[in-house]
Parts: C-alpha cells; structure tokens; sequence
C-alpha cells in the first residue's frame, strides 16, 4: 500500500507470499522515501530486505525490528504512542494480532487509518482502540465472512474431541501460538500440550514483555519443557508445515503410516498449496482459528473510526463490498493520496 504525502511516498507494510510464487515487487520501492511495517509476520515484512538494498529508513517496532536484515536503517516505534516523522504525527496502538503488532493512524486530513492485520477477539495479544478517522484502510482477509471466533472454537474442539491419537497444530511462534496453547490448556490440562523450541522461545520473550492480554501466564510451565513427543496436542513453527519441526512430524508420520490412523494434523490459518495437499489426503485438516475481523468486526471499526471513506485491503474480491451497505464510500484503489 502507498501513501502519498505531498511529495513523499511512503510504502505500508512490505511483505510477500504466503504463497511461494507469490514475491514482493521491488517497482513498490519507486520513488518511496520510507517503509512503514505493522508486524513481522511474512505477508508484511518479506519484502524489507529490497527496502535496505534501496537505503530506505524503516519505520516498525523493536520486536518486528528483531525480524530485519541486519543492515536496516530501524526508526523505532511505540507499540502505544505518537512519533512525528517528517512534521505528521503518527500514532501506534497494539493490533490484536501479533508480537508487537501495531496499526497506524496518520494525522492527515480527518485522519488516516492503516489497521496492518488485526483482531478484536484473541485471549492473547490486546488490542488498543485508534483515535477517529475519516479515511480506514482495513484488514479485510476474512472478506465477508461473519463467523465469530467462539464458534470457530466449537467448530475446532468437535474435531479434536473426534481425533484419535496425537495431533500437530502448526502455527507462527509470534501469532497464535501462545493463545492455541491456552485454549487447549485450560480444555485439555497442561500435560497434552508441547511446544517445539522456536514457539518456545517466542512465547518466553512473548511473557516477558508484559505487553499481553491478562491471564496468558498460564502457559509458563510449557516453556521449559524438555521434548515431549507423546503429548496429545503438538504446536510447532512452521504455520503451513513447510519447514520447522511441523514439517519434520508430517513427513516422519507420513513414512511411518501414522499419519490418518494415530496422527493428525489441523491447520486453522491461511493454507499455501503445501498446506493444501497435506489436507487432501487422511490426516490433514482445516479449521480456521480467526485471527482476522470478521464482517461485524469490520463495520464496528469503521463506526468505531467514523470513518467516511473505507478501502478493503487484504481480500481477493474488494469489489463485492460495493454492494454491502456500510454507510461509507468504498474506493478501491491503491495508491491513497493525502
């Protein structure tokens, strides 16, 4: 997403994927004087290393910044604050959905939204409520799916209550990790559930920053748990078992015939066509876990906002929003000019 401001171009968020053929486009970069990152979840940050080959300053957080190149010129930013860059303030609050995740509110015109990706409804990271705006860009992944998390929830424990045997959950150590891990704690007992080591040394850091939602200490006594290969419930890095100790437990599963007989796996996020093939034979499943707004969630933010104008990022079909009554003027195209 640009912003052009006056006669600077700023770049929000630089990420590419989560599908491998999917790559950031360095023609993004043209004439942009600085990058704005909201979380360091692939899909937002992928893209940053074409941002320091170009001598760009990045604008992010000190726990997204720990995910750039080394090389990076980092201007950090509060999780819960206002920075005045180049005479605009500009104003961060925590997103609801990852590791110090932030959205973005520009004091330009009436005020401009940038959400980045966020939730209203996680356990585990809080969301800070933006200051008005006329103009919102919001995460729209969930397009006009409605379907609130509590469901979600019924929908998953159903599956897993009807699972014989061990299950792999895969999942990015920064995103649910943490509150898959407290949901099925506090159902399941502590003794079900292990974490490999890249979740828990996410989670350790995650806790120690004290910037979580209340309760979430819960978890402390899976991360130092020494290997528990028997545990019911596996939460493992990677989030499409591509790589990490996910992909190692299906690919070991698989070559041992577990995988569909004593071995399970349930993916709940965005699935890539690995994802994708794993599902399609036994063994592998979806549930979508939201770490996204569903519809209702959308509209009460632009109400929330007061937004006049309303611009659906994130979603393959923007267009059918044209046809939803949301009381505001829809646009649709990208760059935003303040």
């Amino acid at each position: 997403m640009q912003l052009t401001v006056e006669d600077r171009i700023w770049l929000l968020d630089c990420g590419f994927g989560p599908e491998a053929n999917a790559h950031f486009n360095p023609d993004w970069l043209k004439g942009a004087s600085a990058v704005f990152i909201t979380h360091d979840h692939i899909d937002h940050i992928g893209g940053a290393s074409h941002a320091v080959e170009a001598g760009l300053p990045i604008y992010a957080t000190a726990q997204t910044a720990k995910s750039l190149p080394p090389a990076a010129k980092v201007h950090l930013l509060p999780e819960q604050g206002e920075t005045v860059i180049d005479g605009v303030k500009l104003t961060t609050g925590r997103n609801g959905h990852a590791m110090g995740g932030v959205w973005m509110h520009f004091d330009l015109g009436e005020g401009l939204f940038y959400s980045g990706d966020w939730s209203e409804e996680s356990d585990w990271f809080p969301l800070d409520l933006p200051p008005p705006a006329a103009t919102a860009i919001l995460d729209c992944s969930y397009h006009l799916d409605d379907v609130p998390q509590a469901e979600r929830f019924a929908v998953l424990d159903a599956l897993l209550d009807g699972l014989h045997g061990q299950v792999l959950l895969p999942v990015p150590p920064s995103g649910r990790a943490g509150e898959m891990a407290l949901h099925l704690i506090r159902r399941h007992g502590e003794a079900s559930v292990m974490l490999d080591p890249e979740c828990q040394t996410a989670l350790r850091a995650a806790l120690a920053s004290r910037t979580l939602a209340p309760d979430v200490q819960e978890i402390a006594p899976l991360l130092d748990r020494g290997p528990m290969e028997m545990a019911r419930f596996l939460i493992c890095d990677t989030p499409n078992a591509d790589g990490g100790a996910a992909w190692g437990y299906v690919r070991a599963w698989n070559e041992s015939g577990r995988l569909g007989r004593d071995a399970h796996v349930v993916f709940t996020g965005h699935m890539t066509a690995h994802a994708r093939g794993i599902c399609a034979v036994p063994g592998g499943y979806f549930r979508r876990w939201n770490v996204h707004p569903p519809l209702r969630d959308q509209v009460k933010m632009l109400e929330r906002l007061g937004a006049k104008r309303f611009a659906p990022a994130f979603c393959a079909q923007p267009e059918d929003y044209l046809i939803e009554d949301l009381g505001v003027e829809i646009f649709l195209h990208d760059p935003v000019r303040l």
